[in-house]
This record gives structure tokens, sequence and C-alpha cells, in this order.
């Protein structure tokens, strides 16, 4: 088993180090970051937003026929968690308590856990789709460090309790789901995958149109839109970056024989692992 982890938790190692590097960029501003949350919050929206429509939705889509019932039941699984925990810490009229952060940043944590999965279920039937499928992932993970620190400055926490939040959320979770996958890697079909990045997206869909979204209602909108047009953007940069698209190709060989011709350049000792 821990052969077959090698690699995917290298990436997920990597995944974790990179989301960290956007963390201390912005924790590195953060008084900026305080002052300016309610923005950083309609970018991270309009990110969160853009890139689980372009990218997480479709691959789900791709993987399992009934990705837009698990999609809905993810969408109001996100809508039930956010009520429970405002309904055990009160409710906060202005929407900026500690506990409004609950709800994205736990819905973030599943994702990235998720990707780990991902990680660890593409390599096993791929090296070379999985390292495609593990570069494109780390680019679209990128911004959820930021994502997350950004809800949770928001709500009221500290630079240094933001961060290290968001790094739980964002980043440790990603190798922690290659690892705990490892006993049971080969026993999840690509259905089965499919089924559960259907509810990852769907409580990132939520978390993008509902928290996220929440400074709408008192910013100006000379203010609001471009910052929200700018998550948007980025996303956009991001969903069409040559990794993107060279994930798009290879997944449609998900189902490949493992590794053959496409290990010839590789050392000795990996080939014998993933042969």
């Amino acid at each position: 088993m821990w052969a077959n982890l090698q690699a995917p938790l290298f990436f997920g190692l990597l995944a974790a180090f990179i989301t960290s590097i956007g963390l201390v960029a912005v924790a590195q501003r953060g008084l900026w970051s305080a002052r300016n949350a309610s923005l950083f919050a309609l970018v991270a929206g309009g990110m969160l937003l853009t890139l689980t429509l372009v990218h997480i939705t479709p691959e789900a889509i791709e993987r399992t026929p009934f990705a837009p019932v698990f999609i809905l039941g993810g969408f109001l699984g996100g809508l039930l968690l956010h009520k429970t925990v405002r309904s055990i810490f009160g409710d906060e009229k202005t929407g900026l308590g500690r506990a409004a952060a609950a709800t994205p940043v736990i819905a973030i944590a599943i994702h990235s856990f998720l990707d780990g999965i991902l990680y660890a279920v593409t390599f096993s039937h791929s090296f070379e789709s999985g390292v495609f499928v593990a570069m494109s992932l780390i680019l679209h993970e990128f911004p959820e460090g930021v994502i997350a620190f950004t809800i949770l400055r928001r709500s009221g926490f500290s630079n240094r309790q933001s961060f290290a939040f968001a790094f739980l959320a964002a980043a440790a979770t990603t190798p922690a789901g290659v690892v705990a996958s490892g006993p049971f890697i080969f026993l999840m079909s690509e259905q089965m995958v499919g089924n559960l990045f259907a509810i990852s997206a769907g409580l990132l869909l939520f978390v993008a149109t509902g928290p996220l979204m929440a400074p709408l209602r008192h910013e100006r909108p000379k203010r609001s839109v471009p910052a929200l047009g700018l998550g948007v953007l980025i996303a956009a940069v991001i969903s069409l970056s040559p990794f993107s698209r060279h994930h798009d190709h290879h997944e449609s060989h998900y189902n490949a024989a493992p590794i053959q011709a496409q290990t010839d350049g590789l050392a000795p000792s990996l080939r014998r692992v993933y042969r």
C-alpha cells in the first residue's frame, strides 16, 4: 500500500506547500487584509463560483450520471450545516461572527480532502494521468488557502488564528486525503469518486453564492462589482491554464491499463513501484 501512495502523497504535500505560499503572502498583509475583508470575500466568491462551475462540476458530471442529484444534495447539505451552526452559536445579525466562518471553511476542507483521494485513485490507474491531474488540481487549489484565510479574517479571527485554521482546512487536508484513501484505493470506482466530487461541488456552490456574497448587501456597487469580477477573471485564467487542458485530455483515458511505455523515462525504482 505504501508504495502505491508515494507519488500521490508527494503531490499532496506539494499542493499543501503551494497553498501555504499563498497563505503566507496574504497573512503578511494581515491588517490590510482585515480592513478590506469584505472586498476579499467578494473576490474569493467570484473565484470559488467560477472554479466550481468551470472545473469541479464538469469533472463530477463526467464521472457519474447522478452528478446533478449529488450536487443538489451537497448544496442543501451546506445550507443545513450553515443553519445548524447558526442555531448552536446563535443568530448573528451582522453575519460577521466567528460561527459564520464554520460552514465555508468546513466545505473547503472537505473539498481539499477529496482532492487527496482523487490523487491516490488516479495514480493507481496511471502515473502519467496522475501527474497531469495532480498539477491541474494544484493550480485550482492554490486560491483555496487565500479564500479560507479571507473568510476567517472577515469573521473576526486574528491573523495568526486565520493562518492556522486556513492551513488545516485548505493545505493539510489534501495529503490527509491521500493517506486516508490508502486502504480503499483499489475499491473506489470512478463513479464513486464522481459522486463525492458532486457533493463537494454542491457544498462549494452554497459557499460561493451564500456566505461569500454577503458583502454585496452593504458594499457600494463601484467597489463590490469590480472585486467580484476580479475573482471571476483570476479563476478563469487558472481554468484556462495548459495543465487544465492536459487534465481534460488525459482523464478520457482514466481506465487505461497501468503504466506501460509512458514510464520508460522514469527511474527503474519508480517503474517497479507502478507496474
